[in-house]
């Protein structure tokens, strides 16, 4: 997501409500709300349109100062990584416009929560280098990512979606017609500068995390790359965090029902018989939060898929726990989900 242009939003607090209409009226299609500084650059309040029809209602003029109108008990995240039960309040006032300060007052950056839903502290890395063989012949030429889902390829909506979290470390693994991938991501998505990390041979699902430079943050954020879903990332994370787990797979529901009577036995002896049963299962939806300590068991240079991690994991004591996605997921991984996910996206276009 692209940056918010600071000077636009802001103004000193000793100028007129006058200059702070003609400053409102040039946001006018954006969100209207202005940021007031003392002489320090310090943040001291914020003005709308509506704090200033209230002042003008209690008498003050048009020459009056910012100062005198401006609405001091405002909404700020302060040094620091902004805590999620704040930002979830954020949401509910339907509060759109918050500045994230530093330690001294002043605007580090500007967040609009119209396009923003939450600011995750994960670092991400999707894998993209699978020949997509189920997907012949459209992947001969093409990576599966790249494949056009609604006018976009699918991975673009993956980063886009990450981006909404603020996730901005984001990295993808390729393989399989690399330089196309690497040449999709010499611009930007959704204002992310995307790394690319090649794989000097096939390292499966997880292996090439190992090549991946450590970021900032103490969790990261492991997915395919061609998959389509809406999973509510912060959840995820607000699970993954109160459990205390050092690994978070994402799960899908997956139900098998038997058309037959199915006879309970033991050895050759009938028992009973259950008509036309339902099984529900959890299946594995390609998308893991893990601790950055966890991943220094992955071997390097070695074929190594997210489920080897998972076992091994689960062998030396670590805490595994489970996220149940609860919307839409595709796995694009033949022509029939292919053929699912562009007529889903049709129809949301089509929505009014």
């Amino acid at each position: 997501m692209n940056e918010i242009n600071i000077s636009e939003y802001t103004i000193p607090q000793n100028v007129t409500v006058l200059d702070a209409l003609h400053k409102l009226n040039n946001l006018s299609g954006r969100t209207m709300t202005l940021f007031a500084l003392d002489d320090r650059q310090r943040v001291t309040g914020t003005l709308t349109d509506g704090d200033i029809r209230r002042a003008l209602i209690d008498g003050h003029s048009l020459q009056s100062p910012v100062a005198d109108v401006m609405h001091t008990a405002f909404v700020a995240f302060q040094d620091g990584q902004p805590d999620i039960a704040d930002i979830r309040e954020i949401r509910q006032r339907k509060i759109t416009l918050v500045p994230h300060l530093n330690a001294d007052g002043t605007i580090r950056r500007i967040y609009d929560f119209s396009v923003f839903h939450s600011l995750l502290p994960l670092d991400a890395v999707l894998m993209a280098g699978g020949r997509g063989e189920r997907l012949r012949p459209l992947t001969l030429d093409t990576p599966k990512p790249l494949l056009p889902v609604g006018g976009r390829c699918i991975i673009d909506y993956n980063i886009e979606a990450l981006a909404r979290n603020g996730i901005t470390d984001i990295s993808v693994t390729v393989n399989y017609l690399a330089e196309k991938i690497e040449q999709h991501f010499e611009h930007p998505v959704a204002g992310i500068k995307v790394k690319c990390v090649k794989e000097p041979c096939r390292l499966g699902t997880i292996g090439s995390l190992t090549l991946v430079e450590p970021g900032n943050n103490p969790t990261v954020l492991l997915m395919n790359s061609d998959l389509l879903t809406n999973i509510n990332y912060e959840a995820m994370y607000m699970t993954h965090i109160e459990n205390d787990a050092d690994m978070t797979a994402a799960v899908i529901p997956y139900v098998v029902s038997v058309p037959y009577a199915i006879f309970r036995t033991n050895g050759n002896s009938i028992q009973g018989l259950e008509e036309k049963p339902t099984y529900n299962y959890y299946a594995n939806a390609g998308i893991y939060m893990i601790n950055r300590r966890c991943l220094e068991i992955i071997p390097r240079n070695t074929y190594y898929d997210a489920t080897d991690f998972i076992e091994a994991l689960i062998e030396q004591g670590g805490r595994v726990r489970q996220y149940v996605i609860d919307g839409t997921w595709i796995d694009i991984g033949s022509p029939d989900d292919y053929r699912a996910a562009q007529e889903l996206m049709k129809r949301r276009n089509e929505l009014p």
